[in-house]
């Protein structure tokens, strides 16, 4: 391993510092410097670009701090107002490397490949994956067809909860690499024309992040204190429900040193931030600046509804908390640009929406549709899904769904009735070592059996339905899982590269892995891997290369309406998206028997339906029901196409 340059070796040993000397060490609440060390280090950082580069043009600069200023944190921070550059916002030809190109609505036409930096590949060789590995392998993710990367965190992190106990906004996890590794991996991901989002756990911190050191010693009611949220007593907000109920009893905690409860949504050492106290939110707003500056297209705000507390509600979507979103929108596009805000928030249909409507978020995930793919699935019938189609509210035009099968936590169950959840833990959870708090530990593939028709239909919606699909990494090869790790580790197992020594993910001794291997026998490394699949012109992994590459050729996936088309056969779903003159029928059949269906297609009587993939034309549709065959769950994308081209409206 090489030593790592200078500035990045102090930068890691100085992490955990850096935000401890943003206040006074006393308990008190007095004190200026406030968070401006921390601003000047995302300026001095911006400010060398890597390689002693140049902040890039239209970023914000932070000025240094006016003598003899007042109590207020913020007061020390002035921004520089946003300089636009020739081209359309477009950086100059000398702009700093590695950065991005201004989006136009990019996130609807692309393919997110979600990723951990700590078990997708290990570049030096001690057993945990790193930057140095997810830099080699970008060319791999290339023609695979991604186009755009969500990183889950890498920040320093006692890493009890994998990395989302954040105890430092603003490094890289020593065992990740260096700061440098990760401008390296930037600038290269966007070299080949590759995003970069990141998580942004703006919820709570782990115990051990100074800001909550601090906190627990402060003073009772200074600001410092307040930067979390205490009580004497753990009977405030009752009724709110415990997110982890495998693993917490309540959301508050007994602090010793504190000698008062402080709350926390999800584990007893992640402490929720208060939002309340304006310092933190400013505070948030600076450690946004530090990766936006460095060249960051966007973030996924982790855990989003749950930023505010009021006594009598859920504690959950407050009008605070929106308001916020729209605070964090502004002040990001006031000073970047437009880079991409992707809510994580597992609530009904209606209440995302509430992100969407154009200030907010640019998308958020589609966690009511999710499940009911899988329901579908079980039931072989397309009810689950045209029940969520049809209620889905209306958002804003340049918003988009993030639609995703798989991810690195449990397949959630939380957007279903009691008795739904019930038949999706029987149909595919049978095992209750399978099952995590209100859902099912368990990956793509062993979720549907290994059953490679039925990973096709699944992809095949995955990418035909309204939203930009997201792959969890692993999943394109048909990766198995190890329910018998702890919580949610079952699926972050190290990606399978090779039959080869610990599936060519580490050339460690086993032993020093950061997590086993699967060895599972319908999921060994030596028969589930990339090198064999790429080997392989009817592998999992080159079909899904010739799905994606079919999907970009049509922008009416990313970008265009829904049209549902009725039929005879409720094991059959059919529908039209639609974009200008482009049209394309997908018909998806949910069961394992051969199906036959007839489908309303009177509005578009005449088009010519063309196989999307092949290219084989079918009998031109008439004004009667049009009359398909579908094999075991079987699909086709047709392109409907009129002899002289023209499409007409539909209904």
């Amino acid at each position: 391993m090489q030593a790592p340059r200078r500035e990045d070796a102090r930068r890691q040993g100085e992490g955990l510092a850096t935000l401890s000397e943003a206040a006074p060490r006393s308990s008190g609440d007095g004190g200026a410097d406030g968070i401006a060390p921390l601003a000047q280090e995302a300026d001095r950082l911006a400010q060398e670009g890597g390689r002693g580069q140049p902040a890039a043009p239209g970023t914000a600069t932070l000025e240094p701090p006016e003598r003899g200023g007042g109590g207020d944190p913020s007061a020390v921070l002035s921004i520089r107002p946003r300089q636009e550059v020739a081209g359309r916002g477009r950086p100059s030809a000398d702009a700093a490397a590695g950065q991005p190109v201004p989006p136009t609505l990019w996130y609807k036409d692309a393919v997110i490949y979600e990723v951990h930096v700590r078990t997708f590949f290990d570049g030096n060789g001690d057993g945990t994956g790193d930057f140095r590995g997810l830099t080699a392998k970008l060319d791999y993710l290339q023609e695979l067809g991604v186009t755009a990367l969500w990183l889950l965190p890498f920040y320093p992190s006692p890493l009890a909860d994998d990395g989302y106990d954040v105890a430092d906004y603003t490094a890289v996890h020593p065992a990740y690499g260096t700061l440098g590794d990760f401008k390296r991996f930037l600038a290269e991901a966007h070299r080949r024309g590759m995003r970069v989002i990141t998580d942004l756990v703006l919820n709570h911190t782990s115990t051990q992040h100074p800001w909550f050191q601090r906190a627990r010693r402060a003073r009772p009611g200074s600001r410092w204190r307040d930067f979390y949220v205490w009580s004497d007593s753990p009977d405030r907000y009752r009724g709110v429900r415990v997110i982890f109920p495998d693993y917490e009893a309540d959301n508050w905690t007994w602090d010793p040193v504190a000698r008062a409860y402080y709350w926390h949504r999800f584990y007893a050492h992640q402490p929720d931030l208060n939002y309340d106290n304006p310092m933190v939110r400013r505070a948030m707003l600076k450690v946004v600046d530090f990766w936006l500056r460095l060249g960051l297209d966007g973030f996924r705000l982790d855990a989003l509804p749950y930023l505010f507390e009021r006594e009598g509600t859920a504690c959950a979507g407050l009008p605070e908390t929106h308001a916020f979103v729209r605070e964090l929108r502004a002040y990001i596009e006031a000073r970047y640009g437009e880079r991409v805000l992707l809510a994580e928030a597992n609530e009904p249909a209606a209440e995302l929406a509430r992100y969407l409507q154009g200030d907010e978020c640019h998308m958020a995930f589609h966690f009511p549709l999710m499940p009911r793919l899988f329901l579908a699935l079980a039931r072989e019938e397309a009810a689950p899904i045209l029940q969520v189609l049809r209620d889905e509210p209306a958002i804003a035009p340049a918003c988009q769904w993030a639609l995703f099968l798989r991810n690195h936590d449990e397949l959630t169950l939380e957007m279903v009735s009691p008795q739904e959840r019930e038949e999706l833990w029987q149909a595919y959870a049978a095992d209750p070592q399978a099952r995590v708090n209100l859902g099912i530990r368990r990956r793509l593939a062993p979720l549907l059996g290994n059953d490679r028709r039925r990973l096709e239909l699944a992809y095949a919606l995955l990418f035909s339905l309204p939203g930009t699909p997201v792959i969890y990494y692993g999943d394109e090869i048909g990766m198995g899982d190890n329910i018998y790790l702890p919580d949610r580790h079952a699926v972050r197992t190290p990606m399978q590269w090779s039959g080869g020594r610990n599936a060519g993910f580490s050339t460690a001794n086993p032993q020093r892995l950061c997590a086993p291997v699967v060895v599972d026998p319908p999921y060994h490394y030596e028969a589930v891997n990339v090198e064999a699949q790429l080997a392989s012109p009817d592998s999992l992994l080159n079909w899904l290369r010739r799905l994606i590459a079919v999907r970009k050729r049509f922008p009416a996936f990313g970008r265009g309406d829904l049209e549902l088309i009725a039929g005879d056969n409720r094991r059959v779903l059919a529908f039209v998206r639609r974009l200008g003159d482009q049209a394309i029928l997908v018909v998806a059949n949910l069961s394992r028997f051969v199906q036959g269906v007839r489908l309303d297609l009177a509005a578009y009587a005449g088009c010519l339906p063309e196989d999307a993939f092949g290219g084989a034309t079918l009998p031109p549709i008439e004004r009667r029901p049009y009359f398909l065959t579908l094999g075991p769950h079987g699909f086709y994308w047709f392109v409907l196409k009129r002899p002289e081209g023209e499409i007409p409206e539909p209904r």
